[in-house]
C-alpha cells in the first residue's frame, strides 16, 4: 500500500462531514460519497455541506465527490463508513464492486437493525471482510467541535496495529489528538451503548432531575457498560479510558449530543415519533436501545438503565414512573 492511501468517506451527515474535514488536513484528495446528487452539486459550488456543519469550508480541489457508491468503493484503499446504522444495510446493498480486500473502518455508533450485529461484525459476516481489515473510529469527539477546530480526541481501533496507526496518522492534526487500540469489539459496543445512556440522561433532565442525579446515572452507566461488554467480548480493557468513559461523558453531558436532546424531549412529554420528527438528525440510541435490550436477553448482564430506556421508548411506559423506579436501583 502507498504511504498515503486513498481514503473515501461514505455518508453526508455531521460526523461524515467532520471526518472529511479531518482527512483534508493531511491528504491531497479525499473521496466523499453523498447519496443525494443535489448535495454533491451544492458542495462543488458553495464549498460546504448544505445540511450539516455548514461552517466547515472545503477546498473543492481536494474532494472527489460522487453520488455513485460503487465509484468511491473502486477508488479507495480505505473505506470509512459514517452512515446511520438504520440505513447502512440499504446503502451497502447498492455495492456491486468487490470490496472484500479493502480496509474498512466504521464510524457508525450503532447496531445494524436487520442483522442485530455491530457494524464490524456485519462487514465480516455479510461481506467477508477479514477482521484484521476492519477498524472502528470512536471519540470522545463531537462533529460540531471538529468544525470549530476545538481540541478533540479520537480512538482508532483495529486488531492490526499498523492499519490503526495509518488511519490515526491520516486523521491527526493540531486540533485532533489520536490514539490506537486493539479492542475493536469493545470500542464499537461502547460507542453504541453510550448513546443509550445519553438518552437516559436526557430523559432525566427533561423530567427535572438535576446534576446530582446525573452524576449518579453516569457513574452507574459506566459500570453497566463494563458488565455488558464483558458478556459479549471478554478481554483485558480499562473501562475508564477515553474511548469508553470519556465518550460516555461527552455524550451524556454535551449540548451537542443529539441523543441527550432526544431523551430530553421524551422527558418533557414528547412522544417518540414527535421527537424524531422534530429532530433534523438521527438519534442512534433509539435503535441501539432495542438492539442492546434484545441482545442482553441472551447474555443476561445486569442492565437496569438499558431496560429503563427500552421500556420508555418501545413499551410506551411512563417516563416519570420508569425513571423514579430506576433511581431506587442505582447507587
Amino acid at each position: 500500500m502507498r504511504k498515503l492511501p486513498k481514503i473515501a468517506v461514505f455518508g453526508s451527515g455531521s460526523w461524515a462531514t467532520a471526518i472529511v474535514k479531518m482527512l483534508c488536513e493531511n491528504l491531497d484528495e479525499v473521496g466523499w460519497y453523498i447519496r443525494n446528487q443535489s448535495s454533491v452539486d451544492y458542495i462543488k459550488i458553495n464549498e460546504h455541506n448544505p445540511n450539516y456543519l455548514s461552517s466547515a469550508e472545503f477546498d473543492i480541489e481536494k474532494l472527489y465527490l460522487s453520488s455513485n457508491i460503487n465509484e468511491l468503493v473502486a477508488y479507495a484503499d480505505i473505506l470509512i463508513f459514517a452512515i446511520p446504522s438504520a440505513f447502512v444495510k440499504a446503502e451497502l446493498d447498492k455495492i456491486t464492486e468487490d470490496f472484500s480486500t479493502k480496509i474498512v473502518f466504521s464510524a457508525i455508533k450503532g447496531i445494524v437493525p436487520e442483522t442485530g450485529l455491530i457494524v464490524g461484525e456485519h462487514f465480516h459476516e455479510m461481506h467477508q471482510i477479514p477482521f484484521e481489515n476492519i477498524g472502528v473510529i470512536t471519540g470522545p469527539c463531537h462533529a460540531e467541535e471538529v468544525a470549530m477546530e476545538r481540541l478533540s480526541y479520537l480512538t482508532i481501533a483495529c486488531s492490526d496495529s499498523k492499519k490503526a496507526r495509518l488511519v490515526s496518522k491520516c486523521l491527526a492534526s493540531n486540533y485532533i489528538r489520536t490514539k490506537t487500540s486493539d479492542d475493536i469489539i469493545g470500542a464499537e459496543y461502547a460507542a453504541m451503548l453510550k448513546n443509550i445512556y445519553a438518552i437516559a440522561a436526557g430523559i432525566a433532565h427533561g423530567l427535572g432531575y438535576g446534576d446530582n442525579f446525573q452524576s449518579v446515572l453516569m457513574s452507574n452507566s459506566i459500570r453497566e457498560m463494563k458488565r455488558f461488554i464483558k458478556k459479549v467480548h471478554k478481554m483485558k480493557r480499562n473501562i475508564n479510558n477515553s474511548a469508553y468513559l470519556g465518550d460516555l461523558l461527552v455524550t451524556g453531558y454535551s449540548v451537542f449530543s443529539r441523543n441527550r436532546m432526544f431523551g430530553n424531549m421524551i422527558g418533557k412529554g414528547y412522544t417518540v415519533k414527535s421527537a424524531q420528527m422534530e429532530m433534523s438528525m438521527i438519534a442512534e440510541g433509539y435503535y441501539a436501545s432495542k438492539s442492546a435490550y434484545l441482545l442482553n436477553e441472551k447474555n443476561k448482564a445486569n442492565t437496569p438503565i438499558i431496560d429503563a430506556v427500552y421500556a420508555i421508548l418501545y413499551e410506551n411506559k411512563n417516563p416519570k414512573k420508569v425513571i423514579k423506579k430506576l433511581t431506587e436501583l442505582l447507587d
